[in-house]
């Protein structure tokens, strides 16, 4: 089911031709580095997401085998840190919309990996459960910042390429970063694990430092204050009280259609869960497929969201573009669904090829959905409220990944095969329901 939209051409689903070449791929992206405001972005990104990647790698080995948690409250620490996150992405796109994006975005990085490098000093519980909450807090604000900063630094057809870039150099940035945390993993000593995760922290606190490149045009348009003066200098509280619910009416919390965009975007959202926890967990309790195959899948997700994210996002700013692209995202994942459900009791070689191509499907969809979610995220919003559009949309994404777990668990892995029907109806009835949303705010054009 698509909805009707431009010229066939103009689709987002990556095009047939030659192979994507590494050459090619990074010729791409360096030609959009003319752009003073993305190269910021990518430099603060490039390297931040690098320190991300260690403490990715290496966070929960550094809890249960060096700090010396049980699972259970490495677990509480790693909820409670998304739990953070929730609020954070609510209150830094607030804080956007107030005072200039770009400082906070800097300030909020730079506090961030100092929590991170400070995970180096810690050596209980209760340290460790006050780095993680303040660190995902201040991630959190700082993602909604650059969210506004994204919403306002670009024209209105280059917003999603934007983020489908820095989604890209993320990818790659975390995967040297694992690499650099694996250092940690053979060494295996207390020393070894506290002099990866400092450096790690501090990658991202120097990652917010081409921030400070960014100039005020990202920053929120001043507001109109609402001590209105007459000509006599006296208060006009008339003018006052109407810039005033002006102001409250382009409230996020308002809008009726984008709180459900953001519900519907972080029900399908649940997909990076699958991928993180469900399909691990699938592969280990009920499939004949080695261990080894999650890293492998994480490797041809990682591959293929490098490859093509950029070029799959190309014209989903415009809303039927989004709107269909999330409708073939919804497929995908029900392919995938089901195609993981039918790895389950067969041989070896059989399953491994089926979570292979799974995971191909599973990774195009969520390319797509990304790619649809945030060219509605966008284009949705009310411009003079970016900053708190972007961080309701950011907190969305939040809940629903604490949240996919849960799902997940109760769905696929308590009932295998009819669980992963339940999670395919789930994922597509999301994308039938954002569909709808694109098709009719088109319409109204």
């Amino acid at each position: 089911m698509t909805s009707p939209g431009p010229d066939p051409e103009t689709t987002t689903v990556p095009e047939a031709g030659p192979a994507v070449t590494p050459t090619r791929f990074f010729a791409r992206l360096a030609s959009s580095m003319s752009d003073p405001v993305l190269r910021a972005l990518v430099a603060a990104t490039a390297v931040s997401r690098v320190g991300r990647g260690v403490f990715f790698a290496v966070t929960v080995l550094f809890f249960t085998q060096i700090i010396g948690l049980s699972a259970a409250q490495a677990a509480v620490v790693l909820a409670v840190s998304s739990g953070c996150g929730v609020l954070g992405s609510l209150l830094g796109g607030w804080l956007s919309d107030r005072w200039s994006a770009r400082r906070l975005s800097f300030t909020f990085e730079m506090v961030s990996g100092l929590m991170l490098a400070a995970y180096a000093f810690a050596g209980d519980f209760v340290s460790a459960l006050v780095l993680a909450s303040l660190s995902g807090f201040f991630d959190s604000m700082g993602h909604s910042s650059r969210s506004a900063i994204i919403a306002r630094g670009f024209a209105p057809d280059r917003r999603v390429h934007a983020r489908a870039v820095l989604r890209t150099v993320t990818n790659v940035s975390i995967a040297a970063g694992s690499g650099l945390g694996a250092v940690a993993l053979a060494l295996g000593t207390p020393e070894a694990y506290r002099i990866v995760i400092a450096s790690g922290g501090l990658l991202c606190a120097l990652g917010s430092l081409p921030l400070l490149r960014l100039t005020a045009a990202v920053d929120a348009p001043r507001r109109e204050t609402y001590e209105v003066r007459t000509e006599t200098g006296s208060i006009d509280t008339d003018a006052a009280a109407a810039a005033r619910r002006d102001w409250n009416r382009r409230s996020p919390w308002r809008d009726s259609r984008y709180l459900l965009l953001t519900v519907l975007s972080a029900v399908f959202g649940m997909q990076f869960g699958v991928a993180e926890f469900g399909i691990p967990l699938w592969i280990t309790e009920y499939t004949a497929a080695p261990e080894v195959t999650v890293s492998a899948l994480l490797i041809v997700n990682t591959a293929l969201v490098v490859l093509f994210q950029v070029r799959a996002s190309r014209g989903t700013h415009d809303l039927r573009v989004a709107g269909r692209v999330t409708m073939i995202a919804g497929w995908l994942m029900v392919a995938a669904c089901m195609i993981y459900a039918l790895a389950a009791g067969l041989p070896a070689w059989v399953a491994i090829a089926l979570l292979v191509f799974g995971m191909v499907a599973h990774t195009f969809g969520e390319i797509l959905s990304q790619a649809g979610a945030w060219g509605l995220s966008f284009e949705l919003a009310d411009p003079q409220r970016a900053g708190a559009y972007q961080g309701v949309f950011g907190m969305g994404f939040s809940l629903g990944a604490l949240a996919s777990p849960i799902v997940v668990n109760a769905t696929a892995i308590t009932y295998g095969p009819a669980g992963w029907a339940m999670l395919a109806a789930i994922f597509l009835a999301a994308a039938v329901g954002i569909w709808a949303i694109a098709r009719r705010a088109a319409a109204s054009v």
